[in-house]
Parts: C-alpha cells; structure tokens; sequence
C-alpha cells in the first residue's frame, strides 16, 4: 500500500555499545505502549510503525565497510495526518518510558524528521 501524502515520523538513535542494551529496553517498552495507545482508524491512524536495528558503518553507503562499534535504532511511524503526530506527542507524557528515554537520548545521536508528508512511496 502506498503512503503517499501520509505524515511519517522517523528518528535516527546512535548509540555506543554501553548504551544498547538500554535502547533494547526503551524499544520493546515503546512497542508495547503504542499498540495499546495509538488509533489504527480515522485522521489519527498509526499506520505503520518499524523499528530497525543494526550497525553503524564507517562509510553509510557503502555496506560492506567496517562497523564503527555502534549500533543505529531506526523509528519509522507513519500517520494518516498530521493529527496522528500530533496525538502521539499529547500521549506520550503517558508512557511509563518518558522519563528514560529522555535520559537516555540525552547520551545518544539523535537525527530526526517530524511529521513530514510522504514524497515517494510505492505499493
């Protein structure tokens, strides 16, 4: 299914390897807290939510090159509107989790795009 014109969240964490496990931690948390919180209908719809996990590399495009020892945990939230951004930021004071991730992407690489419109998006 296409997302075209939908609004997606994505965040970029890089974390030393100290701090992984922690990240291990907040994830399965935040898994749990939003399937139990967020609209699967209507203009605040979570449509797809993935994290992925894997290692930085000391050249980004290029695949084969050497780990740098740190690990990337990569958000993607898509949204039916900008309303579901929106919603997902009123709730989240509601996550027992708030407090931690806070802590801790305070010791992490954040990179992050918020709630932007879909350009490209096939099937």
């Amino acid at each position: 299914m296409s997302h075209k014109g939908k609004t997606q969240l994505t965040v970029i964490f890089t974390a030393p390897p100290d701090l992984v496990a922690e990240g291990d931690r907040i994830f399965a948390s935040h898994a749990k807290w939003m399937r139990k919180t967020h609209s699967r209908d209507g203009k605040k719809a979570l449509l797809l939510y993935n994290l992925v996990k894997g290692p930085e590399l000391s050249h980004p495009m290029n695949p084969s090159s050497k780990p740098t020892g740190n690990t990337c945990f990569v958000l993607t939230e898509v949204y039916e509107t900008p309303a579901g951004v929106a919603d997902h930021w009123k709730q989240a004071q509601s996550w027992e989790e708030f407090a931690a991730i806070g802590a801790w992407v305070s010791k992490v690489k954040v990179t992050s795009v918020h709630g932007s419109p879909i350009v490209h998006s096939l099937w």
